[in-house]
């Protein structure tokens, strides 16, 4: 099987053939660094990740470039706000980013640029579309002129209605038209502004993606991605600065966009109490917990975050690291992933039917009782994982090194298991733990144990004598 993705361009699924044989680029759009990530910002994130995992192995020689917006209103808002310099707030935001998408196991890009270290390249862009009649200045401000654009609207599929009717456009008596956009605005007092033909002042938004884009992977180049909230405005106008500054030069050829994000039902906010940080996440449930349930879903389908589905996930995942900790010992075999995997991944994406190739692998591994056999799964059931960003733990660590107790607090058992002397040992640990707890009156501790047992079919029974277990 080849390579398919949805694009969003052509609003269909469409085999992958790169621009250049053997090479892609991939374009991400990535954070304005004014405050923590949100679970909505670390979706594109895990998403691209898994993508960039796969094209490699497939054996791709990829470029992945994801930005850092590092000027924009936001941040000069946020800086005020907290008393501290734009150079620190963004320094901090950044490492923070940094730090969060790290622990959910995304690899970095091969190149970050920062939007205040292209200014020059985002003038001369600027400059040409004026030179080409794409662009006008007007109070200090250089604005696109839409109207100059024939097919302008093309890659969401809006008509000039729609266009205008609650999008995110700016409302200015200087515009020549209610859709034109800010590629340059002015800079007064203590805001940040960089010195320019059109004045003093600062890019607009969307100037700056084009123009980082365009630096590291060229004019035109194979892959745009981000969530589905950028496609209008933010990548329409990316399109329309791009092809008319190059006069009419293909910008990106597949467009990628991921779903959106709710919460527990309900669209992520502050005002609902609802809105979540990966920050805040990551302080009750790993990492990786966080990526598989955000892999549940297929990426251009909505995702509903609730914590219900966090702890299911890190209840398979404790299923599958219960596998490899009794495999610790077996030497493992080729580290790769399964054809079943990779197919589905090539297949759009589909990380859930990967996933459940991930767990009918596991299941195996299981069940076997081949020690040829074991090292084979082991070493698919690794390398399976490694290109969906899982499994990258060592088993005992998972449940007794750097996660914390509570966060494995015990082994999903499968009745089928042939792993009985390492699954006998963590049942016999859990009782061991639950009388302490009743002897030191947390009964809670004690009944949260019991329950977690029976919940995977094992049931255990107080005597005279001590606590005893049975299957269900």
């Amino acid at each position: 099987m080849t390579l398919h993705l949805y694009n969003t361009a052509h609003r269909a699924k469409e085999e992958f053939v790169p621009l250049r044989p053997g090479k892609v680029g991939m374009y991400v759009c990535g954070p304005t660094v004014y405050d923590l990530a949100h679970i909505g910002n670390a979706r594109p994130v895990v998403i691209f990740d898994v993508l960039a995992r796969l094209l490699r192995h497939l054996g791709y020689d990829l470029t992945y470039v994801r930005n850092i917006t590092d000027v924009e209103d936001k941040i000069i808002a946020a800086a005020e706000a907290n008393g501290e310099s734009i150079e620190a707030l963004t320094t901090r935001t950044t490492k923070a980013f940094h730090d969060d998408m790290a622990a959910l196991n995304a690899l970095p890009p091969d190149i970050e640029p920062r939007a205040t270290e292209h200014i020059g390249g985002m003038i001369a862009m600027i400059e040409t579309l004026i030179r080409k009649g794409h662009a006008y200045t007007a109070e200090g401000h250089v604005l696109f002129d839409v109207n100059s654009m024939p097919d302008y609207g093309k890659l969401s599929g809006r008509n000039r209605d729609d266009m205008i009717a609650g999008a995110r456009v700016e409302v200015a008596p200087y515009k020549k038209d209610p859709a034109d956009f800010v590629l340059w605005k002015p800079s007064t007092g203590n805001m940040p502004g960089w010195e320019s033909p059109f004045g003093r002042g600062r890019p607009g938004w969307h100037i700056e993606c084009s123009v980082m884009s365009e630096a590291a992977l060229g004019e035109t180049f194979d892959i745009h991605g981000g969530g589905r909230d950028l496609i209008f405005p933010h990548h329409e106008n990316e399109v329309a600065q791009s092809c008319c500054a190059h006069d009419g030069a293909p910008f990106a050829r597949y467009w990628v966009h991921n779903g959106f994000l709710t919460v527990e039902g309900d669209k992520m906010s502050k005002s609902l109490g609802n809105f979540r940080t990966v920050r805040e996440l990551l302080a009750d449930a790993p990492g990786e917990a966080l990526r598989l349930n955000m892999l549940s879903a297929q990426y251009r389908q909505p995702l509903d975050w609730t914590s219900e589905g966090v702890a299911r996930s890190k209840k398979s995942l404790d299923r599958i690291y219960s596998t490899l900790l009794a495999l610790n010992n077996t030497p493992s075999g080729t580290i790769e992933p399964t054809n079943e995997v990779v197919a589905a991944l090539e297949d759009d994406l589909n990380t859930p039917l990967a996933l459940s190739a991930l767990y009918a692998l596991a299941k195996k591994a299981r069940r076997s009782i081949d020690p040829n056999e074991q090292a084979i799964l082991k070493g698919q059931l690794i390398g399976s994982g490694h290109i969906l960003g899982l499994l990258e733990i060592d088993p005992e660590v998972w449940f007794h090194g750097e996660i914390p107790d509570e966060e494995a607090e015990y082994v999903n058992i499968d009745v089928s298991d042939h792993l009985d002397v390492q699954i006998n040992e963590e049942i016999d640990r859990l009782i061991n733990e639950r009388a302490d707890a009743k002897k030191n009156k947390n009964f809670a501790r004690a009944d949260e144990i019991r329950d977690n047992l029976k919940a995977d079919g094992i049931i255990l029974e107080d005597g005279p004598g001590g606590t005893t277990w049975k299957r269900a």
